[in-house]
């Protein structure tokens, strides 16, 4: 039997565990609305107690990081067909397999996390001339130069259960930082109201075992405030997270998607930024 590998994560980074089993448990579903045998694959190699997960986890958080993996996808392959050969720039990319399942052969690929997530993530992807992963904080200036195509119009930020994170300063910031070094560009990412931010942090951080550390923070009722923080920053788009992933759905999951979408509790959201 091969020898799993031990992971040594800081405790916002271990959270990248939890959409990482979340996509591997769906793609074992006899029909699964996403498959990810890449997800199933790490999962079986890093020496981590899923089952903690398993036990903890509600149906409905399962269900969010896979409905947030189908609309994340959609929306980069809308982008890229609209700008061929533009450049995704995942932030606080984890062990997420977004590109794997969207590569058009022509998009240039930026995966984007700090240093010691970057260095587990080279233990199971590579690189190649048009998928790069680069190590740095995003709350640093450096990492910008590091990514092609300022400035052109033809770059796509994605944010996957990062900006929850930080601070609602630390957001503006960074827009701004976007702003200043890429526009016009676009940004998709997920958002929670402040009240979704309270439950993530009882039925996710501390129900998964997560570091009391790891609590999310930024949570905003409406995308519409941001354009108040930066006369750049316009909403394309922002919709309930269940909104298109309802369909199919049993009877009881499928009320727990509408009363989470009903609350506003959690979203996607489009931006770009002028």
């Amino acid at each position: 039997m091969q020898e799993k590998l031990r992971i040594e994560l800081g405790p916002v980074q271990e959270t990248l565990l939890l959409p990482l089993w979340g996509r591997a448990v769906e793609s074992g579903r006899r029909r699964p609305r996403l498959s990810d045998a890449a997800a199933v694959e790490v999962m079986e190699k890093v020496d981590y107690d899923f089952r903690k997960l398993a036990e903890s986890m509600s149906e409905i958080s399962r269900m969010a990081w896979i409905a947030r993996s189908l609309a994340f996808d959609g929306m980069i392959r809308d982008f890229l067909e609209r700008n061929p050969g533009a450049v995704v720039v995942n932030i606080g990319c984890g062990l997420d397999t977004t590109f794997e399942r969207v590569d058009d052969g022509k998009v240039t690929w930026v995966d984007l996390d700090l240093p010691d997530v970057i260095e587990l993530r080279r233990r199971f992807m590579s690189e190649s001339a048009r998928h790069t992963l680069v190590s740095a904080s995003i709350h640093d200036d450096g990492w910008t130069s590091l990514v092609p195509g300022s400035g052109s119009g033809r770059a796509l930020f994605v944010a996957a259960g990062v900006l929850y994170y930080f601070t609602s300063d630390q957001v503006r910031s960074l827009f701004h930082r976007l702003g200043d070094s890429f526009a016009p560009c676009e940004i998709i990412y997920d958002s929670a109201s402040p009240a979704g931010v309270d439950i993530a942090n009882k039925r996710v951080i501390a129900a998964g075992g997560m570091s009391s550390s790891a609590i999310l923070q930024w949570g905003i009722r409406s995308a519409r405030e941001l354009e108040q923080w930066d006369d750049r920053i316009h909403v394309v788009d922002e919709y309930p997270m269940f909104k298109y992933f309802r369909r199919g759905l049993g009877p009881r999951r499928r009320l727990g998607a509408w009363l989470s979408d009903r609350y506003r509790i959690m979203s996607i959201v489009h931006l770009r930024i002028e």
